[in-house]
């Protein structure tokens, strides 16, 4: 059985990143389960359990956006991620709503993160 293990993504300002999926996951039972800090730079691990997020400061992508979906059990943990990343400094990218083109019960909001990124919270729930 495959699955995705994990995710990194560098950004332009640590901190600033690192606030924002700390303040816009936290609606979602994630959160930050280790930090690294060292010559190569620094580097956090976020998740629920386990970390499967890592954001680190190596620099702004070029030339491209990354897109990354989480999971939410309930809608209204999807309108609570979406307030919580609009507070914590993201930028809206589709509020939180229906999206049937997908399938009857897709129900997501999209923001971009500080540096342009895709941030989806998805409830696949009919409610």
């Amino acid at each position: 059985m495959s699955r995705l293990d994990h995710v990194a993504i560098s950004t332009e300002d640590y901190a600033r990143s690192l606030a924002f999926y700390e303040a816009a996951l936290a609606p979602l039972g994630m959160k930050t389960h280790m930090k690294f800090e060292g010559e190569e730079g620094n580097v956090a691990g976020i998740g629920s359990d386990s970390p499967f997020l890592w954001i680190g400061d190596g620099g702004k992508l070029s030339g491209g956006r990354v897109h990354i979906a989480f999971t939410a059990d309930k809608r209204a943990d999807v309108d609570a991620f979406y307030a919580a990343a609009i507070a914590a400094g993201g930028r809206d990218n589709g509020p939180p709503g229906l999206r049937p083109h997908y399938h009857a019960t897709y129900y997501a909001a999209f923001v971009y993160d500080p540096d342009g990124h895709n941030i989806e919270a998805v409830c696949h729930a009919p409610e």
